[in-house]
């Protein structure tokens, strides 16, 4: 029994390594058509590793060549379905660039926002990505707005901008956090100009009212009284806007406090 599972191993061994020693023979070869026919063969039977390598090496064979765009094509798909995004992203592009009256280019302009999307990380991470799949899914909007994937694209762009929203404020309550109010007033201000509908906009009004009347009442006497009429102003703007704030009591104190600080300079 030992001896012929030792039998069997070796025969598999042997057949791997002339699997893996044809394939390297097709690879160096100069004939390029059973290449593609190999790769369109490796690539339905997704074997997507050995087809990203066929197509990569008839890439630059067939360069401005018949058969340049199926190649291109299904090398950007081949490395989709191997879940190398960035890299599908990146020729899914250059497809878009080098054939842009393919009947693929809509799909390809799509697929290349889509990939940066898939790479899109958390929020709490650098959001380069987010905002360059943002840019890429905007511009297919405006050039294909009867897409059948306008739908997807509607629901990444949302998806996207809530992150970047959750981020910046997350930005702006963490100069609060470590008592930087002047950068956190101005962060949380930048925040409301940028998302006038945010779900936390109740939230980053009040902390921008803190912000303003922790960063006023640290400064320098010349500078104070300005300082402190800007938290007026930021609690007219917030008491106008949330009549039923949960916040309303301790905002009222912070005004109350800061009009006994003005009569006190009058």
């Amino acid at each position: 029994m030992k001896n012929r599972t030792t039998l069997i191993a070796i025969i598999a061994t042997c057949l791997l390594a002339s699997s893996c020693s044809n394939f390297d023979k097709l690879l160096n070869s100069n004939d390029y058509d059973a290449k593609f026919a190999a790769a369109m063969r490796y690539y339905n039977e997704n074997s997507f590793s050995k087809a990203i390598q066929l197509f990569e090496n008839l890439s630059l064979h067939y360069r401005g060549r018949d058969n340049a765009e199926n190649i291109a094509w299904y090398y950007a798909q081949a490395l989709y379905k191997e879940k190398d995004y960035y890299t599908a992203g990146y020729q899914y592009k250059r497809f878009a660039r080098q054939f842009p009256y393919s009947d693929r280019v809509e799909e390809a302009s799509f697929m290349s926002a889509y990939c940066k999307y898939l790479e899109s990380p958390v929020y709490s991470l650098d959001q380069s990505l987010t905002k360059e799949a943002i840019a890429e899914f905007e511009a297919f909007a405006e050039r294909w707005p009867r897409s059948t994937r306008m739908p997807e694209v509607i629901k990444y762009l949302d998806e996207m901008h809530r992150k970047l929203m959750k981020k910046d404020y997350e930005i702006a309550y963490g100069y609060y956090y470590i008592e930087e109010y002047h950068a956190a007033y101005e962060s949380f201000k930048n925040f409301l100009n940028l998302y006038p509908d945010a779900p936390s906009r109740e939230d980053a009004m009040y902390y921008m009212l803190r912000s303003s009347y922790l960063y006023a009442i640290g400064s320098r006497e010349e500078k104070k009284r300005e300082r402190l009429q800007q938290v007026v102003n930021d609690f007219d703007r917030f008491s106008s806007s949330f009549l039923e704030s949960k916040h309303l009591s301790e905002a009222q104190d912070i005004y109350n406090k800061t009009k006994a600080e003005l009569a006190k300079m009058e």
